[in-house]
């Protein structure tokens, strides 16, 4: 049987579908994951003659996804590699590998992503653009508009697609003995992304104390706990959100609505306070 091959007319329809879709039917619990499938589709249709097969295939593309998209495109560029791989007939690529490379690799690259685009990048053009628009000149906005869009199409086509050339080189390398301490390396790395944003924008404080007949504070909650571990409420907080969504397959949405109740009792309880005043 003739080796099946993506064409480059299959490829570019997938990247466009990525560059332009990758918010495809946006929510709190798919994320990218319907943006996904929209850049996959294109490919499974023509390494796959059967529906059965284009099904089976779309099927490990179903798992929630998300990271940065512009960098994320080499995820998208590596999978179609594998993919063409896996319908070729290699036995050591299955739905699992590709999957868990995807789940292992997107939170590394989101991190790597939002260091290089919304804390580097963006700021640079912006700086030149108002330097460029002093005096109200229509010169700045030009310029940031015409730099982002011609970087990131430059750059989201250029990994998407050395992407594909690594997908389909690594298949030695993501298989067999050196497999499992890529995909450790890979997972512990992601693992400590997801703790140091948890840590950076999750924090969550109680305004619980008691006041004497005098009115005079003998205990302040969040004090006494600060002073036994700083930010144990926070942390608390996300393994519960952890324990609820890994143990107890709780959806995100559910988990959601969850943490407003909590919120919400609460603050009638006088737990927490949202600081607002009318």
């Amino acid at each position: 049987m003739a080796e099946k091959k993506l064409s480059k007319k299959a490829l570019n329809k997938s990247f466009r579908n990525w560059y332009y879709g990758h918010l495809t039917c946006f929510s709190q619990e798919h994320m990218q994951t319907f943006g996904y499938l929209c850049a996959m589709l294109p490919l499974v249709e023509e390494l796959y003659e059967t529906k059965e097969e284009q099904k089976k295939a779309m099927d490990t593309y179903t798992a929630f996804f998300n990271t940065e998209p512009q960098v994320g495109s080499v995820i998208v560029g590596i999978t179609a590699g594998l993919e063409e791989a896996r319908a070729n007939g290699n036995e050591d690529v299955d739905s699992e590998t590709i999957n868990g490379l995807r789940a292992g690799l997107m939170g590394p690259i989101a991190g790597i992503g939002d260091s290089l685009l919304v804390g580097t990048l963006i700021p640079i053009l912006l700086g030149i653009a108002l330097g460029l628009s002093s005096g109200g000149s229509i010169v700045g906005p030009i310029f940031y508009i015409v730099a982002w869009n011609l970087i990131v199409t430059l750059g989201m086509r250029f990994l998407y697609f050395k992407g594909y050339e690594l997908g389909g080189k690594a298949v030695d390398v993501l298989v067999g003995e050196q497999a499992t301490a890529i995909r450790e390396a890979v997972v512990t790395l992601g693992t400590m992304v997801v703790g140091s944003v948890a840590a950076t924008w999750v924090s969550v404080t109680t305004s619980f104390h008691l006041v004497n007949d005098a009115g005079e504070e003998f205990l302040n909650l969040q004090k006494q706990l600060d002073s036994v571990y700083p930010g144990c409420l926070t942390a608390a907080v996300v393994i519960f959100c952890w324990w609820l969504m890994a143990k107890k397959k709780v959806s995100p949405v559910i988990t959601m609505l969850i943490l407003v109740a909590v919120a919400f009792v609460g603050v009638l309880l006088g737990f927490f306070n949202p600081g607002l005043q009318y």
